[in-house]
């Protein structure tokens, strides 16, 4: 990772773990909307107020996590903590950032379950929030990685290609096109790369945990067969899960759906209620893994189940970030690598330009109020420089006394 600025403060104090999973808890309570949402949440928090790292230096681990299996804002938050604090660093931020959204879910599970769907009117206001957040990270990174009419112009192209076709891998193809463009066409300046600060992960070790990461994904299938129990076959299933979703957020409810309700774990019902409750928390959606396992039956308590395929669905992008980073934080510093990632760095603002318009505004602006409140939320984000958990608690109230 990078430091944002030879000037910038320090923070001596918030790189222990414990710090970290104070920072990720609170952004945990408070980080409603979905993962696009998420990262700017965390660009706000990490970039702007406590200068962790530079602006081209979030887009680039952005763009990076883009390209990873397993949801993207979880992985960004896992780079954040190992760069911050080590191991342990990334898995403070993990647990900060994932445990109350799962905890509420596998309590949902197990109490809530047969009260039926959750009320709109208490989700609408969250979903208004989501405008303003994102929108105010789409602003900010803008500002920053499209300079100039080249990359105005990828930006814009990005985002109207992934809003006409609204195909998950046409991201990846995008954000490939994206790069080559930059390699052919932008020239990078070396000023652009920040000062590096001292790796956590040595090449050895990014090997290993790439090995660990293909012989869990090759060698579980096999364990189930040898050993057949539900637990094993429930920790393989969502294992695959993290590891073979692209995109990450809604991404994954397909391949849930045929995971838990093809396979009779749980009932079309149950996973619908579900779905319902983990857009009603803040945090992950990855997280509705948590549900699923406490809603499914081994033999083992409820928490049990859900604490074991939460961490089977994230297993993988721990492993694949500590597995890539090692080299990505050598490669990115190639001035050939520059030029492409500020193609990249353009497409990734256009993909958050996209995910503004579709879903965040058109699930959460239903009318006139809806944009009055959106716009209000977005003042008080970028120009009164509110903290980020007060707007959503206040737009969420607000949103919710209005939809009720």
């Amino acid at each position: 990772m990078d430091q944002a600025h030879p000037s910038a403060p320090h923070h001596a104090h918030d790189r222990s773990p414990w710090a970290v999973f104070l920072i990720f808890l609170r952004l945990g309570l408070t980080s409603f909307g979905g993962p696009v949402a998420h990262l700017g949440y965390f660009r706000d928090e990490f970039v702007v107020r406590r200068r962790w790292l530079s602006e081209r230096s979030y887009a680039d681990l952005v763009a990076l996590c883009q390209f990873l299996p397993g949801p993207a804002s979880s992985q960004v938050g896992l780079a954040l903590g190992l760069s911050r604090s080590g191991y342990a660093g990334a898995l403070a931020a993990w647990a900060g950032f994932t445990l109350p959204s799962a905890l509420a879910l596998i309590l949902f599970a197990v109490t809530l379950i047969r009260h039926g769907n959750l009320d709109p009117a208490a989700l609408h206001g969250f979903k208004i929030v989501a405008v303003a957040v994102v929108a105010q990270a789409v602003w900010g990174m803008a500002r920053s990685l499209c300079p100039d009419r080249l990359r105005v112009t990828i930006m814009a192209g990005a985002a109207a290609i992934v809003l006409l076709v609204p195909v998950f891998w046409v991201q990846l193809l995008v954000l490939l096109a994206a790069g080559i463009l930059g390699l052919a066409l932008i020239s990078a300046d070396s000023s652009e790369v920040a000062t590096t600060q001292p790796g956590r992960v040595s090449r050895r070790s990014g090997s290993i945990a790439l090995g660990l990461f293909l012989g869990l994904l090759i060698g579980l299938p096999v364990l189930v067969t040898l050993f057949p129990s539900p637990l094993l076959a429930a920790i393989d299933s969502f294992y695959r899960v993290g590891s073979l979703v692209f995109g990450g957020g809604h991404v994954v409810l397909p391949l849930l759906q045929a995971e838990t309700v093809g396979t009779g774990w749980v009932s079309a019902d149950t996973f619908l209620v579900g779905y319902g409750a983990a857009q009603a928390v803040p945090g992950p959606l990855f997280t509705f893994a948590a549900f699923l396992g406490a809603a499914m039956e081994t033999g083992l308590p409820a928490w049990v189940n859900g604490m074991v395929c939460l961490l089977a669905v994230f297993a993988p992008s721990f492993l694949l970030v500590i597995g890539v980073l090692p080299f990505w934080e050598r490669l990115r510093h190639s001035a050939r690598t520059r030029a492409a990632l500020a193609g990249v760095n353009a497409a990734v603002v256009g993909l958050l330009l996209a995910a503004l318009y579709q879903p965040v505004w058109t699930s959460a602006i239903l009318g006139p109020g809806d944009v009055v409140l959106a716009l209000l939320a977005f003042i008080a984000l970028m120009f009164w420089k509110l903290p980020p958990w007060l707007v959503v608690l206040a737009t969420a109230a607000a949103g919710w006394m209005m939809s009720g």
